[in-house]
């Protein structure tokens, strides 16, 4: 099984940490094919970021989308993911509604705890969208970013760890998702130290894109998800053109 992992972001170090957390979680026999932006943003932190970055994710899937049996999008909020899977004929995750959907099988309400106050509008669109609201304990943050991006799980673990806590024990959530593609793998180290449940998104995803590759190996194709018509283009990605003109 060959899974696309897809990094809209363009900080290339974060897609190797994703990776290789991917991979600790991925069955024997899959392979991870990371992919990191080449263009846009070092990190995507708001909903306008992240309708550019959607673009951007289809636009990486294109060329590589009859080679692989699932695409996960490797981005907290899953830009483009919608889009992803009306488009093409394949399983695709995203990291936030993978892991929230495990969160409702792991717990009855479930939190997010994540390092900047300015991702938390988009976080919160994302349960909203889901029709989770009923399920979700809330959204905790740090106040502010310690340092570099990528290094966010290194600098800011006790923050994040007391956040969690405050999370398990003043909202009464049973699972905390640790939110943000720079907290990738976080959740395993801290998991013996919560008296909730941790969860890694990118593992989720990767999990499910697994096994939606042997329930679904054509993924949401039918109904609301069907592919719609063709339709020619101008100015857009050649690969991307293709698939939306019937023609890859």
């Amino acid at each position: 099984m060959k899974i696309l992992l897809v990094n809209p972001n363009m900080t290339r170090a974060m897609t190797d940490r994703l990776a290789e957390v991917a991979r600790g979680v991925a069955a024997p026999g899959t392979e991870i094919l990371p992919l990191t932006a080449e263009r846009g943003f070092p990190y995507i932190s708001s909903r306008a970021e992240a309708q550019i970055a959607g673009a951007l994710a289809l636009e990486m899937i294109a060329p590589r989308a009859g080679e692989v049996d699932a695409v996960v999008i490797a981005a907290f909020g899953d830009p483009g993911l919608d889009a992803a899977r009306e488009l093409f004929d394949l399983p695709v995750t995203g990291m936030a509604e993978a892991s929230m959907l495990t969160a409702c099988q792991l717990g009855r309400r479930f939190g997010v705890v994540t390092f900047a106050p300015w991702l938390k509008p988009w976080y919160h669109a994302s349960v909203r969208d889901l029709g989770l609201e009923a399920r979700f304990a809330g959204l905790r943050s740090a106040e502010d970013i310690d340092g570099p991006v990528s290094d966010v799980a290194t600098n800011m673990r006790d923050i994040l760890l007391r956040l969690a806590r405050r999370m398990a024990a003043e909202d009464e959530a049973d699972a905390v998702i640790f939110g943000g593609a720079p907290l990738a793998g976080l959740a395993a180290e801290l998991a013996d130290d919560l008296p909730c449940v941790a969860i890694d998104p990118i593992s989720a995803a990767v999990t499910q894109a697994e096994a939606l590759v042997r329930l679904a190996p054509k993924g949401a194709n039918r109904g609301a998800c069907a592919r719609p018509p063709a339709k020619p283009s101008e100015g857009l990605d050649p690969a991307l053109a293709a698939w939306i003109a019937h023609s890859p």
